[in-house]
């Protein structure tokens, strides 16, 4: 089989790299199925109208123009493996044409929930504060070094959003008897009810809960929706718990609420990444820090690569995509979430 005889993809999958995110032996499958080409994501239209006219698959989310669309006849999915959703492309060419728009968020779901469920255990039992004080000499024996600790188990737990993130989030609480309620206005009350949390307003979610735990995408009506209103309504020494992204929230309101004693927090995204040296938030008792890793395992990288694959198979014989996730018409245009700057 030669060359023009397999169906080309163009990959441009940055700020990842098809060696992060295919195995070895994933990565072989590609190359012997697919015509290959890496392509600079922001000089797709440089690439010329033989490999444009040819192009069946787009694995990435470059930058993509109306003008550059239309020379891509033979177009099927832009497989998005960056995960954000990012309006720099004609979505609604791309509905208009049936031309599928896929992400690939889903495989960072589980990893995390569970670091999510790890600050939330941290935070109830002040374990890095300890360990710390360990290591200082200056630790607590029993009961004295239990003084604000409480159990998970049979508390009041809140999600504001419940998607892919928000789901696993409630699987891995499942176990601690908690009652859970939720917030999510793009979804109606029944799907919420069946997957056993209850539904409930953002005023319940924050002044109710023991926890609260922030997993809801960035968009165009939500940003920086939890100021200081939103954590001064949070019960004191209730746990704010931040695992998608920096932007749904005040960040500068959420340290002042951390820095009065009001609420204790942790957070794995920050408005600036990296974050400054400087950076106030590194040094604030009562907060736990951690560098956007939270997702971040090879397992969930190459989880990846495995799902891109099996998606195209299914496109090459005339069948929808089924293991990554379909953008919808009514709301890609609305998420607002920043690229990845380091894996």
């Amino acid at each position: 089989m030669t060359n023009t005889e397999r169906p080309l993809a163009i990959s441009a999958p940055e700020p990842r790299t098809l060696d992060l995110i295919f195995s070895d032996k994933a990565r072989a499958e590609l190359y012997a199925k697919y015509e290959i080409v890496e392509a600079d994501p922001e000089n797709i239209a440089g690439l010329g109208g033989e490999i444009l006219g040819r192009a069946r698959y787009v694995i990435g989310q470059p930058p993509l123009s109306a003008e550059t669309l239309a020379r891509m006849p033979a177009l099927r999915s832009i497989l998005n493996v960056e995960s954000n959703l990012l309006n720099n492309m004609p979505y609604d060419v791309l509905f208009e044409r049936g031309i599928h728009v896929v992400t690939t968020g889903q495989v960072f779901a589980e990893p995390v929930a569970e670091i999510g469920l790890g600050f939330a255990l941290a935070l109830a039992r002040g374990i890095v504060d300890a360990d710390v004080a360990f290591r200082e000499g200056s630790e607590l024996w029993g009961g004295e070094g239990n003084a604000s600790a409480r159990l998970i188990a049979g508390s009041e737990i809140g999600i504001v959003g419940f998607g892919d993130l928000g789901k696993a989030l409630r699987r891995v609480l499942s176990g601690f008897r908690a009652r859970i309620r939720v917030f999510d206005p793009w979804l109606p009350r029944s799907i919420l009810e069946e997957n056993g949390v209850e539904p409930a307003s953002l005023e319940n979610v924050l002044t109710k809960s023991d926890f609260v735990f922030v997993v809801a995408a960035v968009t165009s009506e939500n940003k920086g929706f939890l100021g200081a209103e939103a954590f001064a309504s949070m019960r004191r020494g209730a746990a704010f718990i931040l695992l998608s992204r920096a932007d749904v929230v005040d960040f500068d309101a959420l340290m002042a609420a951390v820095s009065s004693g009001h609420i204790v927090a942790a957070s794995d995204v920050y408005p600036e990444e990296p974050l400054p040296p400087d950076h106030p938030v590194r040094s604030l008792k009562g907060f736990i820090r951690s560098a956007h890793r939270a997702g971040a395992l090879d397992s969930a990288f190459k989880k990846m690569g495995d799902m891109v694959l099996e998606d195209m198979d299914l496109m090459d014989r005339g069948l929808p995509p089924m293991r990554c996730k379909r953008a919808e018409r009514e709301t890609v245009s609305r998420m607002r979430s920043k690229p990845v700057a380091v894996n």
